[in-house]
């Protein structure tokens, strides 16, 4: 069997969070497409479906949707369980969840500070750890989290203190727990990317000003797409990266190299 074929991940189930459009939508459907049944987790339910049906369209895979809050232990504890029971197990999960408050930090309120760290750092440490639980009892499995080059860089010129502290948490927390189940079969990576042109991004007026002046100060002149995250993506979920615990993938068209 080829190297091609090894990268499939055919018969293995997984679920994304944040999977209803933009970073979270790619991977989903970059898992689908490799032959993994997927489940598209998202606050925004309606979206979800219609994300849903669109990749099961696309690739015949099983695809379904969920509604969860993963700030709530309850929530994402129902929804491991709905995966599980709606896929017939879980293999993979890609943590991917995530908001970004811009605000200096004199003028930030605690609760704005909270929601971040809330929403980016403690909703991972749940869906981790309760998938993981999962995957500890059955077996094994491969958890993958969003992180940001945010979590090795000070963004300039937005100010967005408890987004770079949150996301420099989820790359702590992914190789802690890497370390923990090392022996025992799960593994735990991290992807950090940068400026990413999601149709949401690329639509907002009000970040047309900054999207200039990261680009001039991008090595390649540009936004990322979100497709070009999926492949590191789709390698981390098999079975070609048995040996890949810990790590953390910087895609951001070597942006923090300097």
């Amino acid at each position: 069997m080829g190297i091609v074929e090894r990268m499939r991940l055919d018969g293995k189930k997984g679920f994304v969070t944040g999977a209803a459009r933009g970073i979270g939508k790619c991977t989903a459907r970059a898992f689908a497409e490799a032959g993994a049944d997927v489940a598209i987790v998202d606050m925004d339910l309606e979206t979800a479906e219609q994300t849903a049906a669109e990749i099961a369209a696309a690739t015949g895979r099983k695809v379904i949707a969920l509604k969860c809050d993963v700030t709530s232990e309850e929530e994402v504890k129902a929804m491991v369980e709905a995966v599980v029971e709606g896929l017939g197990g879980l293999d993979f999960c890609h943590a991917n969840a995530g908001i970004c408050i811009n605000a200096p930090a004199d003028e930030m309120t605690y609760a704005q500070w909270k929601k971040n760290i809330d929403v980016n750092l403690n909703s991972v440490f749940l869906t981790d750890t309760i998938a993981g639980k999962y995957m500890l009892a059955n077996g094994g499995g491969s958890i993958i989290n969003t992180a940001s080059m945010s979590a090795h860089i000070v963004n300039v010129p937005q100010p967005q203190c408890a987004y770079n502290a949150s996301k420099a948490g989820v790359i702590q927390l992914t190789k802690s727990l890497a370390i923990e189940w090392a022996k025992r079969g799960v593994r735990v990576n991290s992807i950090s990317p940068g400026y990413i042109g999601t149709d949401l991004t690329l639509s907002s007026p009000t970040l047309q000003p900054l999207i200039e002046k990261w680009n001039a100060m991008a090595p390649t002149g540009r936004l990322g797409k979100p497709e070009e995250l999926e492949s590191i993506c789709v390698y981390l979920a098999g079975d070609t990266s048995t040996f890949t615990t810990g790590a953390d993938f910087t895609i951001d068209g070597a942006f923090t190299c300097f």
